[in-house]
């Protein structure tokens, strides 16, 4: 296979993207912040259409922060009413895609009208099967977690649950992403690298791809690279290189017996 071709048996079935360089890119325009983030719907397209190309089951877009609210409020303001007529204006497109939309986040925060056209875009996409694109929304990697252990404590104070049950897995079950894979790939635009309070339970042990792409230029030639990237990578999960190539050849053998 050549070096610059995907290889489709090594596909992420989860791909996180901490969407960044926004307000950069407008700058570098001499524009306000606010067209920045207009201008960045064509790259949140590209990169839905790129996963259902490849076969990919889940898109994480981290949208909003909940650090985001201490922005400017015309920012904010703007923020909020792209995200309600953007929701109206390709929610049929989404239906064409076979695309399952959900949130994630202190989604009663929003305002209302941005609540009522979440819950019709959720309902209109629940039964499409073909890629869930999951946006976090006012989320905190924190907050989620601490509403995890709150809702644990509360069920052993009520005597549901036992100490000695609570494990990872357990604990996952608590969180916002219950219903999706933990993301093997993550990508984070504009260059920066950090994760933002995002998915920090769930990112434990994904890929991290930084690209020096502002987000509003990011587009599926871009996806495919961060792909490459993960692709060349040796996932080991704390184990040995050893280890993992004998495991492989045991399941090698095992299909063959």
């Amino acid at each position: 296979m050549d070096e610059h071709t995907i290889d489709k048996t090594n596909i992420p079935q989860h791909i996180a993207v901490i969407m960044d360089g926004n307000g950069r890119w407008a700058k570098k325009q001499g524009l306000d912040r606010v067209f920045g983030h207009r201008n960045a719907i064509k790259a949140v397209k590209e990169t839905t259409e790129g996963c259902i190309d490849l076969g990919i089951g889940y898109l994480t877009l981290y949208a909003f922060s909940t650090e985001n609210w201490s922005r400017p409020k015309e920012e904010v303001n703007a923020l909020m009413s792209l995200l309600v007529s953007t929701l109206r204006k390709e929610i049929h497109t989404l239906e064409k895609q076979g695309v399952r939309l959900s949130t994630i986040g202190d989604i009663e925060s929003l305002p209302d009208s941005c609540q009522r056209e979440l819950a019709e875009a959720i309902a209109q996409t629940s039964h499409n099967t073909k890629l869930q694109v999951t946006l976090a929304l006012s989320y905190s990697g924190r907050a989620e977690i601490t509403a995890a252990a709150r809702m644990i404590a509360e069920q052993v104070k009520a005597g549901e649950l036992q100490p000695e049950q609570i494990d990872q897995a357990l604990f996952s079950c608590f969180l916002s992403t219950r219903n999706a894979p933990e993301p093997e790939l993550l990508i984070r635009t504009s260059g920066e690298m950090r994760l933002s309070n995002f998915l920090l339970w769930q990112a434990a042990y994904s890929e991290l791809v930084f690209l020096p792409v502002l987000w509003p230029d990011f587009r599926k030639k871009h996806l495919e690279e961060a792909i490459l990237i993960y692709q060349k990578r040796e996932r080991r999960f704390g184990k040995t290189g050893e280890q993992m190539a004998t495991s492989a050849y045991q399941k090698f053998k095992n299909i063959f017996k």
